[in-house]
């Protein structure tokens, strides 16, 4: 997938030669876009748990596949209504540590968005 993720450790992540210092999306398109962790703290008081709310936003019509990098120890996952909404659009979720997501969204194809948590 373009474009593609350079490195990744805790606290950053370089993609395409430009290293961002918060969590981000890509876009079909490949626009990146930071994340907007605030959708789901509200609701749980972290930002680990994707709600409803940030998952409508994630979602993009005609992506087949989420990918999620769950942070470099694995915290972020998605809540019971957001991997529901994900399934009932028929898009798929993988969610693996940041490093190993990144190493799948460089190999990827497709209609793919991701979300890369980079911190815990």
């Amino acid at each position: 997938m373009d474009p593609k993720i350079i490195k990744t450790s805790f606290g950053y992540i370089t993609i395409a030669g430009e290293t961002f210092e918060h969590d981000i999306l890509i876009r079909l398109n490949g626009k990146i876009e930071k994340r907007k962790k605030k959708l789901s703290k509200k609701y749980y008081d972290t930002s680990h748990i994707i709600s409803i709310e940030e998952a409508k936003y994630i979602y993009e019509e005609g992506a087949d596949k989420l990918i999620i990098g769950s942070g470099q120890t694995g915290m972020v996952k998605l809540s019971d209504e957001a991997a529901e909404l994900f399934n009932n659009k028929k898009c798929t979720v993988e969610i693996n540590p940041t490093n190993r997501a990144a190493e799948i969204w460089n190999d990827e194809k497709g209609s793919v968005i991701a979300l890369f948590h980079i911190t815990c």
